[in-house]
């Protein structure tokens, strides 16, 4: 398991994590799309987000960094655009850890399955302090 650090960008985020690649002297990122997601015909894609990046990762040193856009339409303010990600391999760890963090903090997203994931989540805790919860195997 590890805890990793989150980066959102205003629609710039390919630019940047091919920068920090650079910079870095890292492997090319695999970058994921909003638009290589799963159709849902209850949430249609708007088009302006097909080409913006969904996730990606660089291995910096030895630490994962993670990267997205914001989706159309969510807030962005420079220099908040940071989260840490909490990645487990252990379902029950995860939910024991979500849930004490939660307590005085905001859900923003329940725990759940997703299509690259057996259970996602994100809240806010007390402390203002953004977490994602992410299980890898």
């Amino acid at each position: 398991m590890s805890i990793d650090a989150y980066l959102n960008f205003n629609g710039n985020c390919r630019e940047a994590v091919e920068f920090y690649a650079d910079v870095f002297g890292t492997e090319q990122p695999n970058i994921m799309t909003f638009g290589e997601t799963p159709a849902n015909p209850e949430f249609p894609l708007p088009e302006e987000a097909k080409d913006l990046v969904m996730h990606t990762r660089l291995k910096i040193n030895g630490s994962n960094v993670m990267f997205s856009d914001t989706f159309p339409g969510m807030p962005f303010v420079e220099g908040n655009n940071i989260s840490l990600a909490y990645v487990g391999n252990d379902v029950e760890e995860i939910k024991s850890i979500f849930n004490k963090l939660s307590v005085g903090g905001t859900v923003g997203l329940e725990l759940q399955e997703t299509f690259w994931s057996k259970i996602y989540g994100q809240l806010t805790d007390k402390f203002g302090i953004k977490w994602q919860f992410n299980f890898e195997s």
